[in-house]
């Protein structure tokens, strides 16, 4: 009887089914029965009458639906729209500072060729550096990465004609500048040129032959002195050197001589270089510290640091940072030593300069100016923001942050140090910002714990920081420095944040608008705080070197699969070394 039952209440169930198929309106109701009523006339189907479905409706197939538009194909073709707006930017950006650097070339061509510097409103040169054409050599790579063709060549041209005889005529010269900014543009220029032989000009072989001739007249700065300290001074024409008025040497000139030094026997194969500049870290090592962090004066005489003045800022600034670009300079030959100085220095930095501005919480890196037992000073040299890069390459090594962290080579210290890099480069970003030019002053000084200025702002009011950072009547010039732009430069290269980018970019329209001279080149600033801004009669050969920090990262990368890291070495040159895995090969000037 269930049985029975159970097929009965089954055959009525497929009659109901059946029922409803035959008769129930269509569930596609969206559909007008004016479309309907085309849709059978193209069809033939008659029985489709008020959307209702006929007995024949049950062998069509469905309706085909119109095609769907793929999302990831629109946004692929959006994302390829804002790739190509966002390189016609930077193409744009690019020319502009190009067209910068030929406005003051031409003016210093004009006015002042052949003398170390421009006067830009008096329109004539002066030599502040020995007479060596300063400018000429430190633009000369700038333009050979720009493809200035014809700036190449006049620049090399004056080279090959006219720098042999002033190294053998001219008189004093400072050992650091004259390095940085000479021997480290003419290697720069050297590494371009045998690289890529369509540049205009004279044979790579001048600019290695006239730094070799220079350096052979600086190793007497080394030579003649009793300890591994090297003198200040040296007297090309009658190859003597001597120490400064006070006996002392700075201990960054000292400590910022050897990546030029070593490339320069890498290329030549003679050590005498090296060997000579190598000694001074060398002798460094042994000498007593406070936490990593040492004095910022040595006396040749005595090879001991004087004084107890501890800063990251004028002649303490690079020691720092070659002992780091050296080390990666030189990683074949397993000097773990000046790696170990790095990591102890920035312990130490961190540990007694690192503080915090009130209220707004900047981070910036204060002074020691009587030692370890003596008070903190909330003093920040603009000098000191070449730290951001430093620490950045320090951290990566040079490589791109997301690499290091894909490959797990990035320590718990390394982390810290970037991001330590990364706060101060905000802060020497809001150094410009904070003023009424958009330029930083030589000093600032920043409110924080146990200090506190009031009305020497930077006259922006509408900065975030405009209570945090304080800048004195006497440091509020600007010199064209190129310590925040390069930071900016490297970090946006390991990083890959495009905000860094757009900072450097906030920074050149404000050198723009405020230093250019329309009638020759750019000249430095007598007060940023003003407007419009007092200026000064003058523009460093520094200027020259780093607006190239705009080229695409294709050009100058800071590193590739092949392990080359560009970096750049600051100080006044700003001249940009590169290494490979076994070898430094070349100097090219970055920013």
């Amino acid at each position: 009887m269930a049985c029975s039952t159970g097929k009965f209440l089954a055959l009525l169930m497929f009659c109901g089914l059946t029922y409803l198929m035959l008769t129930h309106a269509s569930p596609i109701h969206s559909i007008t029965n004016h479309v309907s009523s085309v849709v059978s006339s193209e069809v033939g189907d008659k029985s489709i009458i008020n959307g209702s479905f006929g007995f024949k409706r049950l062998l069509r197939k469905p309706p085909r639906l119109p095609p769907r538009l793929i999302t990831r194909k629109v946004n692929s073709a959006n994302k390829s729209i804002a790739k190509s707006n966002k390189k016609s930017k930077w193409t744009s950006r690019r020319k502009s500072v190009q067209k910068a650097f030929i406005h003051a070339w031409s003016g210093y061509k004009n006015y002042a060729m052949g003398y170390d510097e421009l006067m830009p409103l008096s329109k004539r040169g002066v030599n502040s550096l020995g007479g060596l054409g300063a400018t000429v050599v430190d633009a000369l790579d700038t333009a050979m990465i720009m493809k200035l063709d014809d700036v190449v060549f006049e620049a090399g041209s004056w080279i090959e004609k006219h720098l042999p005889e002033r190294i053998l005529r001219k008189g004093q010269v400072n050992l650091f500048e004259t390095t940085i900014r000479v021997i480290g543009g003419l290697l720069s220029a050297y590494h371009l040129s045998n690289s890529n032989p369509t540049y205009k000009g004279p044979t790579p072989s001048v600019y290695l032959e006239n730094a070799k001739k220079l350096a052979d007249r600086l190793l007497t700065a080394f030579t003649s002195s009793p300890t591994a300290i090297p003198f200040s001074d040296v007297v090309l024409h009658d190859h003597t050197a001597h120490a400064a008025p006070d006996g002392l040497s700075s201990t960054s000139e000292a400590s910022t001589l050897q990546l030029e030094f070593n490339y320069l026997s890498f290329l030549t194969g003679e050590q005498k270089y090296s060997v000579e500049a190598m000694k001074v870290l060398e002798h460094m090592k042994t000498l007593p510290k406070v936490e990593g962090l040492v004095p910022i004066y040595i006396s040749p005489s005595s090879g001991e640091f004087s004084g107890a003045n501890i800063r990251l800022g004028s002649r303490g600034d690079s020691y720092y940072e070659y002992l780091i670009k050296v080390w990666l300079q030189q990683r074949q030959s397993n000097l773990t030593y000046l790696h170990d100085m790095y990591v102890e220095a920035m312990k130490g930095v961190k540990h007694l300069l690192v503080k915090k501005s009130k209220p707004n919480g900047l981070v910036f890196v204060g002074e020691l100016p009587y030692g370890v037992d003596g008070g903190f000073s909330p003093k920040m040299d603009h000098l000191v923001c070449f730290l951001p890069g430093t620490l950045a390459l320090g951290a990566t090594k040079g490589i791109t942050k997301a690499k290091a962290m894909e490959e797990d080579l990035l320590t718990f210290e390394d982390l810290e140090n970037l991001k330590l890099a990364e706060d101060l480069a905000k802060t020497c970003f809001e150094m410009y910002a904070v003023t009424s030019t958009g330029l930083a002053p030589e000093i600032a000084y920043f409110n924080s714990e146990g200090y506190s200025e009031e009305g020497l702002d930077g006259g922006n009011k509408a900065s975030e920081y405009i209570h945090d950072i304080v800048i004195k009547h006497a440091d509020r010039h600007n010199l064209l420095r190129p310590e925040t732009v390069e930071s900016l430069f490297i970090l946006y290269r390991i990083t890959e944040d495009s905000k860094y980018r757009e900072w450097g970019w906030s920074i050149f329209k404000a050198f723009e608008k405020y230093t250019k001279v329309d009638s020759c080149g750019y000249s430095s600033l007598d007060d940023v705080t003003m407007l419009p801004p007092r200026r000064r009669d003058k523009m460093e050969t520094f200027f020259l070197g780093f607006t190239i920090i705009w080229k695409e990262k294709q050009v100058v990368p800071i590193s590739d699969n092949t392990q080359i890291i560009y970096f750049c070495t600051l100080r006044a040159h700003n001249s940009c070394k590169t290494l490979t895995s076994k070898l430094f090969t070349c100097s090219c000037r970055q920013l």
